[in-house]
Parts: structure tokens; C-alpha cells; sequence
């Protein structure tokens, strides 16, 4: 071989690195081994760490998901609720907070009464939700329902005893009450003993509780009144005193007068003076019920002697003859400052007093002659329409 043959071959026959080999067809097809993987240490094929890789996964996908389920819950909880009106909704007493989910649930008030439940427990108020009527308003999502049941902003009811009613007749009106609950007591309370008052109170009150109340109060409010009475009162005891304010109370209910018609009776007792009021006719006759609308006081009835008729017996009847008012009660402790020992009904819903007898009996003259022309009218007026309707009916 040449020297320039060998040139050659030095130029392109060396090749940096190992040889080529030439392969087969077949060969050059076949894919190629890849690199093993690294064997795995003992410690990661041990079974606890594979156990608590699981349990950490888990842990953070129960994560996630409580995630997921206290955000859309609390969407739930958040967004109005289906009520289309206002709606009243009563929680019993000693209720549970499931029971009031479900009642919430079964009115159609709350769209999952297990949201309800859950969100009032996470807010921590699951014991906290009072009992009464409520007013749910229109669109009202289960957190204003479940922050109103907490307020205790229930619906309210009026209860008003009058001032002049006696304890039956209160009594009348606490059992015809249809929002009260429970039955009357066995046995009425002494007369004179309730507080002519407006009660407000919640669906599921019992009646026994308002006339606790009512005996409560009217006891307090006495007491406070005696209390700071004037010191030359002819009246020995607390139960006198409500027996005369009872009576000026039925004799009259203007605010300008209680002062002077207390003054009257107040001076008649001084004077040893018997008080002659009506209204003790009457409820001798007829007791706590009341005179019926249609039975007119007869001049016998005034003659007729019973333990009340204070034209009969001296001094104040044995109890009082009805409920008294604050203003008849202050009225009596402190009267007004008066020599006047009559007075007598002006026609027009007042009265007219005096000093002496004389100028009484002058009122008493022009009292009736005011009701006798008043009778006359009314007489009139009735003849007149009775013949207009006979008129009509000839036609």
C-alpha cells in the first residue's frame, strides 16, 4: 500500500470512541433495553410508611371535601329562604333543635332542615333558640331565622283589663282569651285585687300566669301609693283605702273629678256623713256579674238594705265593689282640697257639686228636668221612626 493510500486511511479510517458494529436488519429494528429503574430502599417498602401515605392522602381529600361542604353549606344556609309572605312560626316550650328543623322543614319555611340544624350548631346557638311565636319575613334565609329565634322577638298579644271591671268579669275576659293557654284558677281572687292594665304577652302564656300577674302588680302599685298618702286620711287600713278608691272609680271616669269626688266621700266620712253612692246599690244586688244593661235602678232598689248599699249602712262596705285605676287610688290618697259634700250627674257625662244641701237639691231639680227633656226626645225620636216605617210599608 502506498504512502498516500495510508494517508487516507489515517485521515477517514480512525474514528473517535468504540468501533461501529453493522447490524443486521432484524437487529436494528429490535428496540433497545432501557436503563432499570433504582431498586427501591427497604424503608420505603416497608408496609406502616405505605399505610400512612394512604391515611395522609385521605386525610387532606376529607379536607378538601369538608372544605367544599362547609362553603356550599353555608351558601345554603346564607341565601333567602323559600317563604313567599310573612309567616308566623311557633316554637314550643322545651323544643328541641331538631324538632324546630323540622317543624321549620314541614311549614316550608327552610329548603333542609340538616342545614338548619348544622349551621345553628356551628354558630353555637343550638341551645340558645327561645320559645314563642315569631314572624318570619318574606325570603328569610335559615341565619335570620335562626337569629330571630335567639332574639326572642316574639310575636306579641294585648290583654286589657278595664279600669271599673270587677274580678269576675276580668275573669270573663282571661278565659275567652283564645291565645292564653291552660285553665282559670280554681278560685277568684279577693275584689279589688287585679290591675286595670294592658298586658302584653306571647302565644302560650297561661292563664294562670296573667292572673298572677295581674295580683302581682295591682299588690305593688297599691302599696306604693298608700305609701305616700296624705296623713289625715279617715281611712284605717289598705283594704279601705281600695274599697273607696273602687268607688270613686264606678262613680266616675273623668280625670278632672276623681280629685273632688274623693274629696266628697272623704269629708262625709269625717263628718260621720253615710256616702250614699249609687254604685254600691248595684253591686249589693248584683255582685261581681253587674247590673244587666236593661234593668233600671228602682227607688226600692235605693231602700233595699244589703251589706254594700251605702244608703243603708254607715262607713265603706265590707270590700271593695271593683278593680280601681291608678288615678282613682292617687285620687284617694291625696283628694283635693275641698269642703264640697254633694255632687250629683250634670247630663253631660260630669257632675255637679256643692257644699250644702240646699244647692245639691237645686241640682238634683235641674238633673231631672235635663233627663226628663232627654226622655221626651228619645220618646219622640222613636215615634217619629216607627211612623216613618209604617209610612213605607203603606207604600
Amino acid at each position: 500500500m502506498s504512502d498516500h493510500a495510508n494517508e487516507e486511511t489515517g485521515r477517514f479510517g480512525r474514528r473517535d470512541g468504540p468501533p461501529i458494529v453493522p447490524k443486521t436488519a432484524n437487529e436494528a429494528l429490535r428496540p433497545e433495553t432501557g436503563v432499570p429503574p433504582p431498586r427501591r430502599s427497604r424503608h420505603a417498602r416497608n408496609r406502616f410508611v405505605v399505610f400512612l401515605n394512604f391515611v395522609v392522602t385521605s386525610a387532606v381529600l376529607l379536607v378538601i371535601a369538608a372544605g367544599f361542604a362547609v362553603y356550599f353549606g353555608k351558601m345554603r344556609f346564607d341565601e333567602p329562604g323559600p317563604v313567599q309572605v310573612s309567616t308566623n312560626f311557633v316554637v314550643k316550650k322545651n323544643a328541641t333543635l331538631p324538632e324546630i328543623a323540622e317543624g321549620l322543614e314541614n311549614r316550608g319555611l327552610i329548603s333542609d332542615s340538616r342545614v338548619f340544624s348544622l349551621g345553628v350548631r356551628a354558630y353555637g346557638n343550638d341551645t340558645s333558640l327561645k320559645s314563642g311565636e315569631y314572624a318570619l319575613k318574606a325570603g328569610a334565609s335559615m341565619r335570620d331565622i335562626m337569629e330571630l329565634l335567639k332574639s326572642g322577638r316574639s310575636v306579641l298579644y294585648s290583654l286589657t283589663i278595664p279600669e271599673g271591671l270587677t274580678v269576675a268579669q276580668a275573669f270573663a275576659r282571661i278565659a275567652e282569651n283564645e291565645i292564653l293557654t291552660g285553665p282559670m284558677p280554681g278560685e277568684q281572687p279577693p275584689e279589688g285585687s287585679l290591675i286595670t292594665d294592658t298586658l302584653r304577652f306571647q302565644r302560650g302564656t297561661s292563664r294562670m300566669e296573667i292572673v298572677e300577674k295581674l295580683k302581682l302588680d295591682q299588690q305593688r302599685m297599691v302599696e306604693a301609693i298608700w305609701a305616700r298618702r296624705a296623713p289625715d286620711l279617715p281611712i284605717n287600713t289598705i283594704e279601705e283605702f281600695v274599697t273607696l278608691a273602687s268607688i270613686v272609680e264606678k262613680e266616675t271616669g273623668r280625670a278632672d273629678e276623681r280629685g273632688r269626688v274623693a274629696a266628697v266621700f272623704i269629708n262625709r266620712l269625717r263628718k260621720g256623713m253615710r256616702l250614699q253612692s249609687d254604685p254600691t246599690i248595684v253591686y249589693g244586688l248584683f255582685g261581681g256579674n253587674g247590673k244587666p244593661p236593661d234593668r233600671p235602678i228602682y227607688k226600692s232598689d235605693i231602700e233595699k238594705p244589703t251589706p254594700y248599699n251605702t244608703y243603708t249602712i254607715d262607713g265603706l262596705p265590707p270590700t271593695p265593689i271593683a278593680n280601681p285605676g291608678r288615678a282613682a287610688l292617687e285620687a284617694v290618697a291625696n283628694p283635693s282640697k275641698t269642703d264640697e259634700l254633694y255632687f250629683v250627674a250634670n247630663g253631660t257625662g260630669g257632675h255637679v257639686f256643692a257644699k250644702t244641701l240646699d244647692e245639691h237639691n237645686e241640682n238634683v231639680r235641674l238633673w231631672r228636668k235635663i233627663e226628663a227633656e232627654r226622655q221626651a226626645a228619645e220618646t219622640a225620636a222613636k215615634t217619629q221612626e216607627n211612623s216613618a216605617g209604617t209610612s213605607q210599608s203603606d207604600q
